[in-house]
């Protein structure tokens, strides 16, 4: 199997050439990586496996680990292997995902499911994630640690979501708890292995830890803010997939919050599954709705939070792309 490196952030003009090279080279290391820890023995199931890696991605988090390892020693052979644990675990949880969406698409081509159906795609993801513990037992028992506390965090946020918010408790409050579980978690994760097998400081290492948490915040709601105001040929998926859905997401909760009477038909349309039409004049209603703005507010906040703790990292070539990610996130949601 084989598939091409995406360049993701470090294509970014204001990433240094030398660092992203390198980071370049080591990507194309765990992509080979990747590939061969998933095949198999049996066909089929190596080519469930292969399906969502053969299709692409940004290979983010397994970014995160490369760049973190340069507060350290970027040479350690662990950091191959803890890239592309960190990538087979996210992996894992976009099969078990699409399941529970009954999603039909993933990364332009059909979804597992799809293809092979709900059994097959759910032990495709349980198989990815035995790989990965496989790679991980080799990495030492803090490794496996680390490991078992962010899955826990990306089960809850995918209870918590499909559960739905308790009684009396504040939706939106719920909505970033699930984020913080099911996305921040691994985000901030793979920053500290990156740092922890590169050998960085205890504290270089805390703090990459938390400016992830808060960049992995912020990447979501980037996500969600996209949702509504890209074209599909801008964000690689149909807009407005949440509002079809009846999903609710930051700028609908900043327009749910208001009371003014010529947002009364947007909040009709908002928290339940919509036809065609009503889907496209949700869009039209909410696109240049004040919560729009409100919502990109709150992303810059959690850009600023990263900012904030990355500011404390000794300067470097290794601390500017990180910054650079925060603006990133921000400039993404348009």
């Amino acid at each position: 199997m084989s598939g091409a490196v995406p360049s993701g952030f470090l294509a970014l003009p204001s990433v240094d050439a030398a660092l992203a090279r390198e980071v370049q080279e080591d990507l194309e290391k765990v992509e080979a990586l990747l590939h061969e820890s998933v095949e198999a023995s049996d066909p089929l199931l190596t080519d469930a496996a292969g399906h969502l890696l053969a299709a692409g991605g940004k290979r983010f988090r397994a970014t995160l680990v490369l760049l973190a390892a340069r507060f350290g020693d970027p040479r350690v052979p662990e950091l191959i292997p803890a890239a592309a644990v960190v990538e087979l675990t996210h992996v894992a949880t976009l099969y078990h995902d699409d399941v529970m969406d009954e999603a039909e698409m993933r990364r332009g081509e059909p979804s597992a499911n799809q293809r092979w159906g709900n059994t097959v795609a759910i032990l495709t993801g349980d198989y990815v994630f035995a790989r990965a513990s496989e790679m991980l037992a080799d990495l030492g028992t803090d490794a496996v640690r680390m490991q078992a506390r962010t899955f826990g965090r990306l089960v809850q946020g995918q209870i918590l979501e499909t559960s739905g918010p308790a009684e009396g408790a504040d939706p939106l409050g719920h909505y970033m708890q699930v984020i913080a579980d099911k996305t921040a978690s691994l985000i901030a994760s793979s920053a500290e292995f990156g740092a922890t097998f590169g050998g960085a400081a205890p504290e270089v290492t805390a703090t990459l830890t938390r400016a992830c948490d808060a960049l992995g915040t912020a990447f979501q709601l980037s996500d969600d803010i996209l949702d509504v105001a890209s074209e599909s040929a801008e964000s690689g998926k149909v807009p407005g997939t949440d509002l079809r859905e009846g999903v609710l997401t930051l700028p609908m909760f900043h327009a749910l919050r208001g009371t003014d009477p010529g947002g009364e038909r947007l909040r009709s349309l908002l928290g339940r599954p919509l036809s065609e039409a009503e889907a496209e004049e949700a869009l039209a209603l909410l696109r240049p709705h004040p919560a729009m703005a409100e919502a990109r507010a709150d992303l810059q906040g959690w850009a600023g939070k990263a900012r904030a703790e990355l500011a404390s990292l000794p300067e470097g070539a290794a601390r500017e792309a990180f910054e650079a990610l925060c603006d990133y996130v921000v400039e993404r949601s348009g």
